[in-house]
């Protein structure tokens, strides 16, 4: 009780100095859910510097200008603010984070990490790929995907095109790309960036989740993620032994293809947000917000 008496004390000085209009326009409930936003931000434990992922096939050197949250942590952010289905943040190893914003911003981004144990995946014909001719089956195979989304009640989805074309890294066995995605009559439009780092019996997947006017931020901190992610000794692209491990029944193309539409309520969550969280932000509070979560 004291910890939310303290709590209370400094949001009411928070609001109280240049946010009149704000203040006026607050209301019980929007109180009480910036208290359980503040709960919730304090129950997380961000992690830094090396991270040992879940799975035990790779880690993480992430610096101080990210974060990491582990499945359960990205339990809270995925369902509990950004509003997608219960057992999202379960299903993945964790997610990093930008450590300048907090999940319940506006323009917010985070970065999903899973992991795909299907055996090595092949680089052979990595440079023979046509990734315009496959981008026409992506849109073809979304179709389909939005069709079934539609028969759930949910919002139409269409794969616009690339935001970034796929670019594959043989030195360090990553490969990138981004789609730009439109849900419903949404305005502005999902960024679905992507990274895969091979390994020797699986690759790792990383998601970016962010909107297409935050596509140069992304791409500013592209190469951070890029470098912070690892598999470890043993585990290695170039640790495969094909005497004794399994080799993928697919190859880059379909790294890039494949499931273009299975995290359609994970990509476009930075955007949607709860119904609830729209409550809290009517005019002017977004700022509020802003003020009272900025990382100090």
């Amino acid at each position: 009780m004291k910890k939310i008496g303290i709590f209370l004390i400094t949001l009411c000085l928070l609001i109280s100095l240049p946010l009149r209009a704000e203040e006026q326009q607050l209301t019980p409930e929007q109180q009480q859910y910036i208290l359980e936003a503040r709960k919730l931000l304090d129950s997380l434990n961000k992690q830094t510097g090396k991270v040992a992922l879940p799975n035990g096939a790779a880690s993480l050197d992430v610096p101080s200008s990210f974060y990491y949250l582990s499945p359960e942590d990205s339990e809270k952010v995925l369902v509990d603010v950004w509003g997608n289905l219960p057992g999202t943040g379960s299903e993945t190893l964790g997610m990093l984070l930008p450590s300048d914003t907090t999940p319940y911003d506006d323009n917010s981004w985070g970065v999903t990490i899973e992991y795909e144990e299907d055996g090595y995946v092949s680089d052979e014909n990595a440079d023979d790929l046509d990734y315009n001719e496959l981008l026409e089956q992506m849109k073809q195979d979304a179709q389909e995907a939005s069709k079934q989304r539609v028969a759930e009640g949910y919002e139409p989805i269409e794969l616009i095109g690339w935001a970034s074309p796929p670019y594959y890294d043989k030195t360090s066995n990553k490969l990138y790309w981004a789609k730009e995605i439109k849900f419903g009559s949404q305005e502005l439009h999902t960024l679905n960036y992507n990274i895969r780092v091979l390994g020797r019996k699986g690759v790792l997947v990383l998601n970016f989740i962010a909107g297409m006017d935050q596509k140069s931020l992304i791409d500013s901190n592209l190469q951070t993620v890029l470098n912070m992610t690892e598999f470890n000794q043993g585990s290695r692209y170039e640790d495969f032994d094909p005497s004794i491990d399994k080799v993928a029944a697919y190859g880059i193309g379909a790294l890039v293809a494949g499931k273009v539409i299975a995290k359609t309520g994970l990509i476009a969550a930075a955007l949607i947000f709860l119904k609830k969280f729209g409550v809290l932000f009517i005019v002017g509070i977004g700022a509020l917000f802003r003020k009272i979560f900025k990382k100090k």
